[in-house]
């Protein structure tokens, strides 16, 4: 066949990682549609802690360490996500926690409405501070995903006396 082929009009501004995010988006929707924001957020959780067991070995490989200290943790946690098109910078930084602010989301305008995808953020965060430091208590103040114009995460590195309040998860060395 020698025809050519007919050509839209406009080329659609469909590229692969708006593909990818998308996909992500939708998968993500169905699965609180299904079985609820709540569960949905239990498989993204797992998805997380296997990607922050992946991306610490990557980390602790590049700053030729067995484990890293807090700042190395802190500028670990801005560094990936910076590579993933994250907006994510220290607030502050003291022997009690790490504060990040985001203003920026790696998922794009795709997160808008599916809260679970922090998930993923606070998953991540909560294994490679807990592997490096012993523990993590993450804590999502602010979120795109729900409407907020920015991100505020909070890593607690020390255990509360108190238990994990709603919204937040603990981490420990060894967290599968």
């Amino acid at each position: 066949m020698t025809d050519a082929l007919p050509q839209p009009l406009r080329t659609p501004a469909i590229q692969k990682d708006y593909f990818l995010r998308s996909i992500l988006r939708e998968l993500v929707g169905m699965l609180e549609q299904t079985v609820g924001e709540r569960e949905a957020e239990a498989y993204v959780n797992h998805v997380g802690i296997s990607m922050g067991r992946i991306l610490n070995e990557d980390y602790r490989t590049a700053f030729g360490s067995d484990k890293l200290d807090a700042r190395q943790v802190a500028a670990t946690l801005v560094d990936l996500k910076a590579r993933i098109d994250g907006g994510f910078s220290i607030t502050e930084i003291d022997s009690d926690k790490i504060v990040l602010e985001n203003t920026a989301c790696p998922f794009g305008d795709k997160v808008v409405g599916r809260p679970s995808l922090c998930r993923m953020t606070a998953n991540v965060f909560g294994h490679i501070t807990a592997e490096n430091l012993g523990y993590a208590r993450v804590r999502i103040d602010k979120a795109i995903a729900r409407g907020d114009p920015g991100c505020r995460v909070v890593i607690a590195l020390s255990k509360a006396d108190e238990t994990s309040g709603p919204g937040e998860s603990e981490f420990f060395v060894g967290t599968i």
